[in-house]
């Protein structure tokens, strides 16, 4: 009989494709998570992974770990609802982002409304999201770029430019707009492979059959305008950011390209049971004036 850890580290391994970080993040030894997989693989009868050279979820695999997916993640949803429907609260929210910059102001807005809440904020690539709602993992999360995946819901919560900021005393400061050819050979410091920012970069850059000159990547992505400042580079930065308080003085200019841009947008499970808090939560985010940065006038 399949044990429910068994089933959570055999999701880990699937997720990572790879033992020893697995075992790693599951804090257990790799001998005894390497077990359970062979044990799993024995009551289903069939190979999970592929093990020629790297490991690597089969086709059998993937039809498992969906599954497996939303069996635990209804086991969790049915937890949140006894906890819920037993009079302990409205519940708790889990809600994931790539940046939660874009959200400081609903979530305070919600905080003020809804002190005895719990918020629980995750921060997750776009590539994680899908599968954590459909585990019901998270309730909630906000992408900034839509995710095009099965069983989920969206609404679209704003689009906005996406601009070059340059150092004040840049030559190219002062124009009133820029190609993407004017910054082949510019340095650019930009966020890791795998953010939105990052993305874009690239996609715009490979539209042109060029690469980006790219001279710092960093994970703190509230550093990006400070080392910009400092002359380290130029970076894409989106107009929420440019509107937000910064230190860091910057000229920021629009880029001659239509596919400069960024759409913000919420998403849940479509067949998820979420708590009265993620609805609550949902109600906020997708009611919140995103031209002025507040709640909507009642």
């Amino acid at each position: 009989m399949m044990e429910l850890n068994s089933l959570r580290q055999f999701l880990a391994v699937a997720r990572l494709e790879h033992l020893s970080r697995a075992a790693e993040e599951l804090h257990i030894a790799q001998p005894s998570l390497s077990r359970t997989i062979s044990r799993l693989e024995g009551e289903l009868g069939v190979p999970l992974f592929e093990r020629s050279g790297r490991l690597r979820l089969n086709d059998t695999g993937r039809l498992f770990r969906d599954h497996v997916e939303r069996a635990l993640g209804e086991l969790e949803a049915g937890r949140r609802a006894v906890t819920e429907a037993t009079g302990q609260g409205l519940g708790a929210v889990r809600l994931a982002s790539e940046t939660f910059l874009t959200l400081t102001g609903p979530l305070a807005a919600f905080k003020r409304s809804h002190p005895a809440v719990e918020i629980e904020l995750h921060w997750s690539p776009p590539e994680d999201m899908a599968r954590r709602l459909r585990a019901q993992e998270i309730d909630l999360c906000v992408a900034s770029q839509p995710i095009h995946a099965e069983g989920l819901e969206a609404t679209r919560l704003f689009e906005e430019e996406v601009g070059v900021a340059f150092p004040l005393d840049h030559p190219l400061a002062g124009r009133a707009s820029v190609t993407i050819g004017d910054l082949a050979d510019q340095p650019f410091v930009t966020a890791r492979n795998g953010h939105w920012l990052r993305r874009l970069l690239d996609r715009l850059f490979a539209a042109h059959d060029l690469t980006p000159k790219i001279v710092c990547e960093s994970d703190e992505h509230s550093a990006i305008a400070d080392l910009i400042s400092a002359g380290l580079g130029i970076g894409l930065v989106p107009a929420f950011a440019r509107r937000s308080a910064t230190r860091a003085p910057l000229a920021w200019i629009p880029v001659d390209d239509p596919g400069s841009r960024r759409t913000v947008t919420l998403h849940w499970g479509a067949d998820s049971h979420l708590s009265t808090a993620a609805r609550l939560m949902r109600t906020t985010i997708t009611g919140w004036n995103w031209t002025t940065g507040e709640p909507p006038s009642r």
